[in-house]
């Protein structure tokens, strides 16, 4: 069974990711960042470090902008 808060998580990235010129505002980021934080409560190690990955593409994003 895959964990979907994981799954949620990764979605609500790479849907920011994968928006034009990094066209989103905060509200979105956050959104992103709280799927990200549900999503540690049932992760497992190796989905742990990816969402760790995918906080670090937020932070990264953030700081083009």
């Amino acid at each position: 069974m895959q964990n979907q808060l994981f799954q949620q998580a990764r979605n609500a990235v790479n849907s920011l990711m994968n928006r034009a010129n990094g066209n989103f505002n905060e509200q979105d980021k956050q959104a992103a960042q709280n799927a990200i934080q549900s999503a540690y409560t049932n992760a497992t190690a190796e989905e742990q470090q990816e969402l760790r990955n995918l906080e670090n593409q937020l932070k990264q994003q953030n700081e083009l902008k």
